[in-house]
Parts: C-alpha cells; structure tokens; sequence
C-alpha cells in the first residue's frame, strides 16, 4: 500500500457529528452507551423484518454499497451482502485478487475510482490496523465507511452483535459476569466486545488465556486476569471463545494445538463450571477440537447459530443510520410509521 496507514487512531471525532449522530462505524472505542443502545434497539426492528416472509425494506434504495474486502472472510462479508441488499441498496463485491490492486493501485486510489462510480458507503476488511479510520478522513461528505476488521485493532459490528446476543439471552448486563477466553491479543473482535462490555457496564468482565496470548494492560482496565481456565469460567453467566490468530503469531506462543485444547478448549465438563443457564458464544470460524468440543459448539447453550443471524440484523441498524445520517435525513425503521 502506497498510502501510510495509522496503527490504531482515535475515531470519535469521525464516527459521530457534533450532535453525537454517527457518520462512521471504525471501532466501539470513541462511541458512548447511547449509541451503542441505538444501534441495539434498530437491530431488533430489523430482527422482525427478517423474520417476514419477504424480507426486503426501502431504506437504501438508490444508494451503492461497496465491500471491499481485502482479507478472507465468509460470514462477515456475506452477511454485510445480505443486510445491503435487504435494504434494497445495489451491492458491489470487489474481487481484490483481480482487482487493479494486484497491479500496484493503492487502498486510497482504489476507493477513489469508486467514489467516482457514485459510490455511497464502504465495508472494508483490511490486514493493516487503522484502514478504515485512514478511509474515512478522506471520503467524501456524504460517504460512510463501515469496518469490517483492521489487523488487530477493531471489529466492532461483531462486537455489537455479540451484546445484542447477550441481551436477548441476559438483559441486564450490570448483573452479568462474562468470561472471553483464548487469544485475546491478537483478537480485533476481542478488543472491540470488551469496549462494548465496558460501556454497558458488565457486572464483570474476565478474560482467560495463557500468558503470552494476553495483553499486559487489561487488569489496570478493570478486567479480571485468569490463566487457569477452570478458575476463570467459574459462576459467570456468557462464555464467548475465540479461535487462536496464529496467522498474526510470532514463533513460540504456543506448545502445541493437542495441549492448548487440554489447557483451554471448552468441553462440556467446563461448561459445567459455569452457570447451569450460561450462554457460549464464538464469533467464529470455529475450530472444533482446539478451542471448543463438537458437543459444546453444538449443544443446547450454544447461540452461535444464533450470532450469525443476528449479523444481518446488525448490519442493517448500522448501515441504515450512519448513512440516513450521513445524508441528514430521518430514519424510519421496519414497523416505525412516519410522523
């Protein structure tokens, strides 16, 4: 890339106008309980229209969406797909690897041309940490730019899914005591769900991992610190896994797979450890056998089915409001009537 890309940046001075009305969606970090709230209430009215036999609403008629997805994926970009064209926008899939990018063009050039198409809003995935931020301080006004997963800064439509999730199961988060669990530092989704965490003010959060898949600062963060898995799963009401990122290791984090499963894979004796009315989450790909047993992935207090659908609905609430905002004009969502 031609373009230098920040590490990780402050993003509330773009996501939210001066009336707190969000333009972009760049991480959780720099949003405020409010909108994190707002977007939580418009994914339940879009809920209920997937849930219709014709699910197709009008709110981006008219309007492009562009995914640019520059790292694989299979259920983040599908379900962004989705939400675009359920909400009637005209959708455009950017196969990178053919792309004028193999040639040399830069990120920026690429959105560039694209905006001259009469582009409206980009959901970019990007390897490199701070892309979308990067994006978003040069499109135009009137352009939305939606994360879609910077290196290992921030995923903050999975993380907003994931409390909708929780709330739909556990509505009072001040109650709760929820366990993250594995590779928590090279996990953008994980960073992202513990800001979210964070601002519903979860009774308490606890993370679960070795020592060298932890960050240094998270217990001067008011987050709970365990390297012993059966201690940390103890009593809490959500356990969310994650998959180990050894694409983003270095040599030497981890001994093994085979031992790694021993020490921190999910197995339905472990479920047991926490409430008998717990939830397991995983935001996915599930690696079955190295950080979650078959049984548990699959069983009766497993929702991740469910996160995936909720996906779509996420999508939707946060591409409805940023760009009807984008373009000042009044959201009306799926069963609302227009005053």
């Amino acid at each position: 890339m031609n373009q230098p890309i920040p590490s990780s940046s402050p993003s509330g001075d773009l996501q939210l106008d001066s009336q707190g009305r969000l333009q972009h969606l760049l991480d959780i970090e720099g949003l405020n309980r409010s909108m994190i709230l707002t977007i939580l209430d418009a994914t339940h009215s879009f809920i209920s229209a997937n849930n219709q036999e014709i699910k197709k609403v009008p709110l981006l008629a008219g309007k492009t969406v562009c995914n640019l997805f520059y790292e694989a994926s299979t259920r983040t970009r599908t379900t962004f797909e989705l939400a675009a064209k359920r909400l009637s926008a005209d959708v455009l899939n950017i196969n990178i690897g053919t792309s004028s990018t193999s040639k040399g063009e830069s990120l920026l050039d690429t959105v560039r041309n694209l905006q001259a198409m009469q582009c409206d809003m980009f959901v970019v995935r990007h390897q490199e940490s701070g892309a979308a931020h990067f994006l978003a301080e040069h499109v135009a006004p009137h352009v939305s730019v939606i994360n879609g997963g910077d290196g290992c800064h921030a995923h903050p439509t999975q993380a907003l899914l994931d409390m909708y999730t929780i709330r739909k199961h556990k509505p009072d988060f001040q109650q709760l005591k929820v366990a993250v669990v594995g590779d928590i530092l090279h996990s953008r989704v994980a960073r992202s769900q513990l800001h979210a965490l964070r601002l519903l003010n979860t009774g308490e959060i606890r993370v679960i991992g070795p020592r060298t898949l932890l960050p240094t600062s998270l217990s001067s963060r008011g987050v709970k610190v365990y390297q012993d898995m059966d201690s940390g799963l103890r009593g809490v009401d959500v356990v969310i896994m994650l998959r180990l990122q050894e694409e983003r290791m270095a040599g030497g984090l981890l001994p093994s797979r085979q031992e790694y499963f021993q020490l921190y894979g999910l197995t339905q004796e472990r479920v047991k450890l926490a409430k008998a009315d717990a939830i397991v989450m995983h935001p996915g790909p599930v690696n079955r056998g190295v950080e979650i047993e078959s049984e548990v992935a699959d069983g009766p207090q497993s929702v991740i089915m469910e996160q995936v659908t909720t996906g779509i609905a996420v999508r939707m609430a946060v591409m409805s409001i940023a760009l009807a905002n984008r373009q000042n004009r009044k959201l009306v969502l799926p069963g609302e009537v227009d005053a």
